[in-house]
């Protein structure tokens, strides 16, 4: 008999570990019959996994600590078992500002000088989440360059399929989220990559699975086979022969629903790796968390979020 699991996901390439296992049968090899739910926010997405109408989901990293923290909200312990993707994130600024992108941040502080002398109002920019590696590359691009992002620009929050359309509305003058959606803005002629995660901050962790604690302690069985099935996903999602039919595979409807070339231009930068997760990928998000005063100083959770050990202990039951 089948387990029936529902995975929520926001549409970005990065959740092609999902994506994949449903499509090509490595959730229903382990024994789980999975409906996949696009949902609209990240906000929806940590309360529907807290209170249980999802299972498990596709989510921002830093969101699974501070909900575990109670940062922004009531504690709710969250755990990560399994890395989906690192590096899937950019910046992308309005072609409007005319920036020299190859000068890095020093242009947009230039601009921002300028603005001022002027009294002009502050350009706006956008993140995904307050708890998102997008929030923290965003701010360490900025004050690389001597730019406050909390004095002298505007930062809100939208979610990650409205960016393009902010930018080309002349809403916003920037924003900072994962593929395909600075692809998006650029096929568009709107936007300009300014800079990549990897250009900030390598490596850095951009979205795992997440699931509440609860449920993952209930569930022993049920998560080691979801795990095992997400690791044989993105193991195909990273191999160069399939890249093109996940280009496919990502911008159908249900998906994505954007042009597969934009869907392919995003995937160029998104690395899939083996999934384990790495405990100094959890210590560099809590540094950013407290450098912005998003948590105190000594705030750290009481048990690991960051799950090797569930990881290990799938892959040895295989």
């Amino acid at each position: 008999m089948s387990v029936r699991l529902t995975l929520g996901f926001v549409p970005l390439v990065d959740a092609a570990g999902l994506i994949v296992a449903q499509a090509k049968g490595f959730f229903a090899a382990e024994g789980l019959e999975v409906e996949l739910s696009r949902e609209a926010s990240w906000a929806t997405v940590r309360d529907k996994v807290a209170f249980g109408a999802l299972d498990g989901a596709h989510m921002l990293a830093p969101m699974v600590m501070a909900r575990t923290l109670g940062a922004g909200g009531d504690p709710s312990p969250m755990i990560a078992p399994l890395t989906l993707a690192t590096d899937a994130s950019a910046i992308t600024v309005s072609a409007r500002l005319g920036l020299d992108v190859g000068a890095g941040a020093a242009g947009l502080a230039g601009l921002v000088a300028r603005r001022r002398e002027m009294g002009a109002s502050p350009l706006t920019f956008s993140v995904v989440y307050p708890y998102s590696v997008h929030n923290y590359l965003l701010r360490l691009w900025m004050a690389g360059a001597g730019v406050d992002p909390d004095r002298d620009v505007n930062l809100t929050i939208a979610p990650p399929p409205r960016m393009a359309d902010l930018l080309a509305g002349g809403v916003i003058e920037g924003f900072c989220a994962g593929e395909p959606w600075n692809s998006v803005a650029v096929a568009a002629g709107v936007g300009i990559v300014a800079a990549r995660a990897a250009d900030i901050a390598p490596g850095a962790p951009d979205k795992v699975l997440g699931l509440a604690a609860g449920w993952a302690q209930g569930n022993p069985r049920t998560l080691a086979a979801l795990i095992r099935a997400l690791v044989r996903a993105l193991a195909w999602a990273r191999a160069p022969q399939n890249r093109r039919s996940l280009a496919f595979l990502l911008a159908e409807p249900q998906y994505l629903a954007v042009p597969p070339d934009a869907v392919a231009a995003g995937l160029r930068s998104v690395v899939f790796s083996d999934g384990r997760p790495d405990p100094a990928q959890a210590q560099w998000l809590l540094d950013q968390m407290r450098r912005w005063g998003q948590i105190p100083a000594d705030a750290a959770p009481q048990t690991p979020i960051y799950r090797a050990d569930l990881y290990d202990a799938a892959l040895a039951d295989a």
